[in-house]
């Protein structure tokens, strides 16, 4: 069957019959620069199985997983173990799904990282504590991490929170324990303080600084700001601060609570105006599964985060659909700017979608492990339908 490309290519390639030929488009497969797949230590909610299986039905073949794992891994061993579990893991299920690795940064593995400089996309700077025990949160000791990326031509990659405005806002609301005191404790000036930090000293060290999880205004107009002056700055948002605003919460509880929080419909705007003008280079998904039964436990006890990579590309279509954004752009953010930043080689990975296929989110046609998506129930228009990767197709 043939297969015509965004770009205007002709694809062979070998599909199902029941497909509709003409609504049919392929776009270069997904690179989500931001997961974590939770091996080792978490494998009750993903591992590398039902990961990969998800990735593949979200049309992404290449992720880059973090390393807020348990253990953390901060040292050389603690890498190579986690990949041989991963690569046993990937041929399994035979989906040999491209990955790349950050390494969490800590106060004192300076000489871990100059270890593992070839093996690792990037260095994981928690500036402020979320999920996990990863944190730097003494300026003194970001300033060691920022110099030493320079010197080694590495990307620093911030969740950026202000540790000390946390635990003063912890402390103001102790006594509340309702999920929406959540986005009061991690206000946006608690976002807005970290990514100013990181750029100042990635303007100092000449550092290459990725913002992960974009997610108010005056972080967009921060990093704007930062790239007229020609700091090497790039920035990622997440489907679920571009789809969703802090009113989840009344409907969704504890599964719409992760760090940073949800924001305000102003907030998106401000979003989707940086993906317009290229101040937002990337769209991550931060897949962050948990169990429904871990989500369900009483603030603060629910953990952080949400699942979203299977979501990412029909949220996405549907927003061209709307004429939120072009094809092209839709491309550039899900996976040329990523390739770009990163260096990553080119891949010849394809996702298949239909463009006016309309079906609703549904969480028992899920593959992640954790079951379960925030966007359950949303009617979306412009689903994957195939995935290539390394030649081979994988209907869904």
């Amino acid at each position: 069957m043939l297969i015509k490309s965004y770009n205007n290519q002709n694809l062979d390639l070998d599909l199902p019959s029941s497909l509709n030929l003409n609504n049919l488009l392929a776009l270069p497969a997904l690179i989500d620069p931001h997961v974590h797949f939770r091996v080792p230590g978490g494998e009750h909610k993903e591992d590398w199985k039902t990961g990969a299986q998800a990735a593949i039905h979200g049309g992404v073949t290449t992720v880059f997983d973090m390393p807020n794992n348990t253990p953390a891994i901060t040292t050389a061993e603690a890498l190579r173990n986690k990949k041989q579990i991963i690569d046993e893991q990937l041929s399994e299920v035979e989906i040999p799904l491209h990955y790349y690795f950050y390494f969490g940064a800590t106060p004192d593995n300076l000489e871990e990282i100059k270890k593992v400089k070839d093996e690792i996309i990037g260095i994981k700077l928690f500036m402020g504590s979320s999920t996990g025990n990863l944190l730097v949160d003494k300026r003194s000791n970001q300033e060691q991490i920022f110099k030493l990326a320079a010197e080694l031509n590495l990307v620093v990659a911030v969740h950026a929170e202000d540790e000390i405005k946390i635990k003063m806002q912890k402390e103001k609301f102790k006594d509340n324990d309702s999920i929406k005191v959540h986005g009061l404790i991690r206000d946006r000036s608690v976002a807005a303080s970290a990514v100013a930090q990181a750029i100042e000293m990635a303007e100092f060290y000449k550092t290459k600084l990725y913002v992960l999880h974009a997610s108010t205004k005056e972080e967009v107009d921060l990093i704007r700001e930062a790239k007229a002056k020609g700091v090497n700055v790039s920035a990622e948002t997440t489907p679920h601060h571009l789809f969703l605003d802090s009113e989840a919460y009344a409907v969704l509880g504890s599964k719409a609570q992760m760090n940073p929080p949800l924001r305000t419909p102003e907030d998106q705007r401000a979003l989707w105006a940086g993906i317009a003008d290229g101040t937002i280079d990337t769209i991550g998904t931060d897949h962050a599964p948990h169990t429904l039964e871990e989500k369900a436990r009483a603030y603060p006890d629910s953990p952080s985060g949400v699942p979203g990579i299977e979501t990412s590309l029909p949220l996405l279509l549907s927003a061209y659909n709307k004429g939120k954004l072009s094809l092209e752009k839709l491309v550039a953010v899900m996976s040329g700017n990523a390739q770009k930043i990163f260096e990553l080689p080119e891949t010849n990975d394809w996702v298949i979608v239909d463009l006016n296929l309309e079906k609703e989110v549904r969480n028992e046609d899920l593959k992640t492990k954790c079951g379960w998506s925030p966007f359950a129930g949303w009617k979306l228009k412009g689903w994957p339908v195939a995935t290539v990767l390394n030649g081979k197709v994988y209907n869904f």
